[in-house]
């Protein structure tokens, strides 16, 4: 793990909005694909120890991910994400929203916007979430969102290591 590159969380709440910025030792393409190809976004994207198993994920403009968060003990925490937007390599934007088993989804989400950038094979990735509600917003936070999303970041980044050898 690359502990040494560059990794920024801010919360702003008087934007609903998250902004995350953090660097990866690996080229672009392979960070892409971590955040675009389900087999790989189910290998990083839970905290430890809930794994991540996505139901199914179709990464076009108007496709879906449909997903659930697993705990050790078998609860599922079903999350369905919509992708709005796709700039190969560059930049896609998606819905994010928890949901039932059935796909039913919460009164309110958050829109996610990820652009990737790579120089001399350190590709950054920076993310901002802006949630339908300063409720929803403060209520992720509560849940230890900074945390859970700091250690997929630190899985992904242990991933990409093992990938680019």
């Amino acid at each position: 793990m690359s502990t040494s590159l560059f990794f920024d969380f801010v919360v702003d709440k008087a934007t609903k909005t998250v902004f995350i910025t953090r660097a990866f030792n690996a080229p672009g393409t392979l960070v892409w694909d971590a955040f675009t190809k389900a087999e790989l976004l189910d290998r990083w994207t839970a905290p430890k120890p809930y794994t991540a198993r996505t139901k199914y994920m179709d990464f076009r403009v108007g496709g879906k991910r449909f997903y659930a968060m697993v705990s050790p003990d078998g609860q599922e925490g079903w999350i369905l994400q919509e992708y709005k937007s796709i700039t190969p390599k560059t930049n896609f934007q998606l819905y994010n929203v928890f949901a039932d088993e059935d796909e039913n989804p919460a009164p309110s989400g958050s829109d996610w916007d990820y652009t990737f950038s790579e120089e001399d094979g350190i590709t950054t990735l920076k993310v901002t979430i802006y949630n339908d509600s300063l409720e929803r917003m403060e209520r992720m936070i509560e849940m230890g969102f900074r945390e859970g999303y700091t250690v997929t970041l630190d899985a992904l980044d242990e991933l990409l290591s093992s990938l680019n050898q």
